[in-house]
């Protein structure tokens, strides 16, 4: 058993016990109430299920294990001459619950290069789907075309007690995290590359090396994508990819179909799309402005055309967040300290600036303020990633440390299927007296 497993193991197993008795003792206390609103509008603020690896407040923002984005900048280990936290230490801060040492994270980073062979068919699956296939669904198909190699699944079929199912999918979901990187870059520089592919290098660790087989050698580029890759990972349980992930698992499928499910989730415009959909909506602001650096008063205008044509503000708003998205000012802090000036950069902040009294004085938007999308494709773009229709691979390399994370310790705690009761409108009419 590898170290990260065997403290997973002392901290989770115990936790399972706990967990049993708490639902025991205090199965039928109350937690709250909800309205025909909720039930109707996506289930906004209903507490239906339990996540251990991160929490949003709408005030405050995400914290991972009560750690906020700025603290864990700060404490989370960087790599040798590096600035922004390794997404290994997040990783092991999620499944462990402790800020790791540089050696938890150097020996993550081994694990992962170890597990980082990716079959052949895998390649041969993304190369037999038509030139024009959006990357997220390559993404997803490669994901599923892995799932042969699930541990977890090949075991169920032999037959294994319900308290070893957390071991095999650890397994499963260490191997997926190791190879995702291979996969993305793959699909990478088979679709805007001419399929001149780059192999990894072991010496790097986990981000970097994912740069390095996009094609992306410049260390400020390695930088963000250390960032990226550590602040997209996680937004509690009850965000789409988290939740389809969750559920998904939650009848016992493996790793691999679960964090499919998740990802076809993240696929959506609403969310994990929506940095597609911020960059292409800012690059058509500044053409329509005529290019260059528009004035704050014409991104007004613009913003105010955008709204009355029945449009929303990409980028802008959040089903929980109440404030500035910490994700965001990460981002906005790594433009001021590493790139200082880039036009389209420099558009996110007047935007950010000019956009959300505007959204206030509409009076319909209850969160005006930027998320984590309204910054990154900027970014991207400055090092030369153009290719937007890409973003969202990296959104997703990203989110599968959390939701994996969090999947392990499902079945560590033994959570049952996910299955909530449903109602008709006209039960529903029925019940709140009616009819």
């Amino acid at each position: 058993m590898d170290t990260l497993k065997e403290k997973f193991a002392a901290k989770a197993l115990p936790m399972a016990a706990e967990v049993k008795a708490l639902i025991k003792e205090h199965g039928d206390t109350v937690l709250g109430q909800y309205t025909v609103a909720q039930v109707y509008q996506g289930m906004k603020g209903m507490i239906g299920m339990v996540t251990e690896t991160s929490k949003l407040d709408p005030e405050e923002g995400i914290r991972f294990r009560g750690y906020s984005i700025p603290e864990l900048r700060e404490k989370l280990p960087k790599a040798p001459g590096g600035t922004e936290p390794l997404p290994e230490g997040i990783f092991y801060l999620m499944l462990v619950g402790e800020l790791p040492t540089q050696e938890d994270v150097t020996n993550i980073g081994n694990n992962w290069a170890r597990r980082s062979i990716v079959p052949k068919h895998v390649f041969d699956t993304i190369d037999e789907l038509p030139s024009s296939t959006h990357p997220m669904t390559l993404f997803s198909i490669a994901i599923m075309a892995m799932q042969t190699e699930s541990l977890f699944a090949a075991a169920y079929r032999k037959g294994i007690s319900k308290k070893d199912y957390w071991d095999y999918v650890y397994e499963d979901s260490m191997n997926l995290i190791a190879r995702l990187p291979r996969v993305a870059a793959y699909i990478y520089r088979k679709k805007y590359k001419n399929n001149e592919h780059i192999e990894p290098d072991p010496k790097l660790d986990w981000a970097a090396n994912f740069a390095h087989m996009l094609g992306y050698e410049v260390f400020d580029f390695k930088r963000l994508m250390r960032l990226y890759l550590t602040i997209h990972v996680d937004h509690e349980g009850g965000n789409v990819s988290a939740h389809a992930t969750h559920l998904v698992g939650s009848a016992l499928s493996d790793p691999y179909l679960a964090l499919a499910a998740g990802m076809n989730g993240l696929a959506g415009p609403l969310h994990g799309l929506a940095n597609q959909e911020v960059i292409m909506w800012i690059l058509h602001l500044r053409e329509e402005l005529g290019g260059g650096l528009p004035t704050k008063e014409q991104i007004a205008q613009y913003i105010k055309k955008t709204l009355e044509e029945g449009k929303v503000v990409p980028g802008y708003g959040h089903a929980v967040l109440r404030k500035t998205d910490p994700r965001f000012i990460a981002q906005q802090d790594f433009y001021r300290k590493y790139i200082k000036h880039d036009d389209l950069c420099e558009i996110v902040q007047m935007v950010y600036e000019v956009a959300p009294p505007i959204l206030e004085g509409t009076g319909k938007i209850k969160n005006p303020w930027p998320n984590v999308d309204a910054h990154s494709g900027a970014l991207l773009m400055h090092f030369g990633m153009v290719e937007f229709d890409f973003y969202t691979v990296l959104f997703g390399v990203s989110r599968a440390l959390g939701v994996l994370a969090s999947l392990i310790w499902d079945r560590a705690l033994g959570h049952p299927i996910e299955r909530p009761s449903s109602i008709t409108t006209e039960g529903l009419k029925k019940k709140i007296g009616l009819k």
